[in-house]
């Protein structure tokens, strides 16, 4: 049956950011379909919580706590599960480091980290679970979280005095993980291995909604649906490139972003 297609269950799912705004609800998804998650974050308490209220769900997970842009703590990661025989089936590069800040304020350093968490991290983490995810028979889905900020610019007039401007260098990089996605997509499809990207549209944690109302009506009236996004609604894109429902689809960007981007 169709539904079947979605089912995600004896397969396992790295998530990195996995605790956080949006890795959560993604993590949760994937869960929900059958998945194992392997959450990954750098605050190991914040993690211990989320995989215990998953536990509580019924949801099979275990952390792995460490910096992305920790190369040895990848590779060793990745290292033993292939020693293991392990194969991983799901790979979403969520985690992003950088430092919030006008373009006038933006230093080398803000793009150097930039880069390094969102795009040089998202490679390197692939690459080192390369054997894991071509033992998954065809299987596997690696998804890269860019930005609608990857292909679009940002609209200044929305956000104002706000202070909450997307900065340059966030965007250069989530533009450079949309590229870098469709390198792997080629690069990888003679190995079973379906590479896409998700870019989420404005999905704003509850702390700026409640500091921020005006600000939130103005990015709702942006969008053709006329709202901002809940982080649950980014579960069933994530879910559907994770699982055998998009099985004949790789090196796309999928703008989850109400229609902002139509525009």
């Amino acid at each position: 049956m169709s539904i079947d297609l979605f089912n995600l269950s004896n397969r396992a799912a790295f998530i990195s950011g996995a605790a956080g705004h949006l890795g959560s609800a993604m993590a949760r998804a994937l869960g929900q379909a059958g998945a194992h998650l392997i959450l990954n974050g750098r605050d190991e308490d914040k993690l211990n919580i989320f995989a215990a209220k998953l536990a509580n769900e019924d949801i099979s997970a275990e952390i792995a706590c460490f910096d992305i842009m920790d190369h040895d703590a990848v590779a060793a990661l990745f290292g033993k599960m292939d020693a293991d025989g392990k194969p991983l089936h799901i790979l979403i590069n969520n985690a992003y480091t950088g430092r919030a800040t006008p373009w006038t304020e933006a230093t080398p350093e803000d793009f150097e980290i930039a880069f390094r968490s969102g795009v040089t991290a998202a490679f390197d983490i692939t690459k080192a679970a390369h054997p894991c995810l071509a033992r998954a028979n065809s299987k596997a889905s690696v998804i890269n979280i860019a930005s609608m900020y990857g292909h679009l610019a940002p609209d200044p007039d929305i956000y104002g005095d706000t202070g909450l401007n997307s900065p340059p260098h966030y965007n250069a990089a989530k533009g450079g993980l949309i590229q870098l996605t469709r390198h792997l997509a080629t690069h990888l499809a003679s190995d079973g291995i379906r590479v896409n990207a998700i870019s989420p549209g404005p999905f704003p944690t509850d702390g700026i909604q409640s500091k921020e109302p005006e600000f939130m009506a103005r990015l709702a009236g942006k969008t053709a649906l006329g709202r901002i996004g809940a982080p649950d609604e980014l579960g069933g894109p994530a879910l559907f490139l994770a699982s055998d429902a998009s099985s004949y689809v790789t090196g796309i960007n999928l703008p989850v972003d109400a229609g902002w981007s139509t525009y």
